[in-house]
């Protein structure tokens, strides 16, 4: 922590100085993010902390306060949790391991009668062992608490007080506490899932990278497959202004530093409420299954945007364009995600396939036929599919006109855009030969 605090750790005080914070999210996800953090920080009146954003390979770094690390918290849809950064430096073995979590006055953080829990990730780690790895960052936490008061801290595996990360790269390490607890993407409302449902932290990139932010000028959104409904309730969310953390806790709430700074975050809270408003720009969502639309319902309803999402049980070749102009955002089913342990046989996930897609076909014919639907009806908007299908546009006989890589899980995916015109796609299309352009052409 001697960089965020300087001089002896030990005698840091129980008040937070700026340090640094590291953001992780999926593969493909990072400049959204980037933007997504810049732009918080911003309108949060925090300039500084917005310059200090950098995105890097697994997420976004910068430097930023316990009220940056709050809003954060509260304000991000893309990330997956918000760490703070205790203590870095060069390493060896897990002597020096243990040597670097002992600089770290862990008493001002929390009691002896709290709990701690030490997960470690590593790239290119010459360790042997990173479960040992773990258990010396828990070792020197326990003798720091000890020699301070006397007693030490349980381990509790499942909700702990103090989560900590200990990050291994080939030389170098780092110990943060993740104040989320939780992975931001459990928003606080789901309950009813299908198959596999998407993360909301998906969700929200796909309607990211389509540029959709819930204004007037965006137009409608409709997703026409939509399962649980996760697309269309960040989708409302954001047109409502409604915070994805607004309805969870965090574990920052258990932390000593941020005790401190309660009367600031329940402010935070009031003021995020307060932005609430009525739906800026229609939603609309629908699925094949009677059962998927119920769920979904139930969903929204949790997530307090019922009232602003019209769900219809339809099949997506039938359902006709419910505005002028508008983004088709889906997550149509395949194999992979059906199958959502990916242990099933290849016959299994086959099966599962022909069954969800609407009229019982195969994928080809349902992805040519909705293609054919939406040149009919959906003339003048943008559709967004993600899919783990290079040949998804030959399928559909149209030209993606943009191509954004994203991680499902383990699955490699491309959210791809198509713009669609009446009776066939050619207008608009790249000059013969041109390749479609990847997000990282568009940046």
């Amino acid at each position: 922590m001697a960089a965020a605090w300087g001089g002896d750790n030990r005698a840091m005080p129980a008040v937070l100085n700026p340090s640094p914070l590291f953001l992780p999210c999926a593969a493909g996800v990072e400049p959204l993010l980037a933007d997504e953090v810049r732009a918080i920080l911003t309108a949060a009146g925090a300039p500084r902390a917005a310059e200090s954003v950098r995105a890097e390979r697994g997420g976004v770094s910068l430097i930023g306060s316990a009220a940056t690390a709050m809003r954060l918290n509260l304000e991000s849809r893309l990330a997956q949790r918000v760490l703070w950064q205790v203590a870095e430096g060069g390493y060896r073995d897990e002597r020096d391991l243990y040597e670097l979590a002992c600089s770290v006055r862990w008493s001002d953080w929390i009691t002896p009668r709290q709990t701690l829990r030490v997960d470690t990730t590593a790239v290119r780690s010459p360790l042997q062992s990173l479960h040992f790895a773990s258990l010396r960052i828990k070792d020197a936490v326990c003798d720091v608490m000890r020699e301070d008061s006397g007693e030490r801290p349980n381990v509790d595996p499942h909700r702990p007080d103090l989560s900590l990360v200990l990050h291994l790269h080939e030389d170098h390490a780092t110990i943060s506490v993740d104040l989320s607890g939780e992975a931001l993407f459990k928003r606080g409302w789901r309950e009813a899932k299908g198959e596999a449902p998407l993360k909301e932290t998906l969700a929200a990139a796909m309607l990211a990278a389509a540029g959709w932010h819930g204004r007037p000028e965006d137009g409608a959104l409709l997703d026409p497959c939509c399962g649980a409904g996760t697309i269309a309730i960040e989708a409302a969310q954001i047109a409502c202004g409604i915070a994805p953390g607004l309805q969870r806790s965090f574990a920052f709430e258990r932390l000593l530093p941020f005790r401190l700074e309660a009367p600031a975050w329940q402010a935070m809270k009031a003021e995020a409420r307060a932005r609430v408003h009525a739906p800026a720009v229609p939603v609309f969502a629908g699925d094949v299954s009677f059962r998927m639309t119920d769920f979904a319902t139930r969903n929204a309803e949790r997530a307090g945007v019922a009232h602003a999402i019209e769900f219809k049980t339809m099949d997506a070749l039938q359902r006709p364009c419910p505005a002028e102009r508008g983004v088709l955002v889906l997550n149509p089913p395949y194999g992979e995600r059906i199958d959502a342990k990916g242990t099933g046989s290849a016959g299994q996930a086959a099966r599962l396939v022909r069954e969800d897609f609407e009229g019982g076909g195969t994928s080809q014919a349902f992805f040519s036929s909705l293609a054919a639907h939406w040149k009919r009806h959906h003339a003048g908007w943008t559709a967004w599919v993600l899919t783990p299908d290079a040949k998804l546009g030959q399928a559909m006989r149209l030209k993606e006109s943009r191509r954004v890589p994203m991680w499902n899980g383990p699955i490699e995916c491309r959210l791809l855009r198509f713009d669609l015109v009446a009776g066939s796609n050619r207008a608009g299309r790249p000059a013969e030969g041109a390749p479609a352009r990847d997000a990282d052409q568009d940046a």
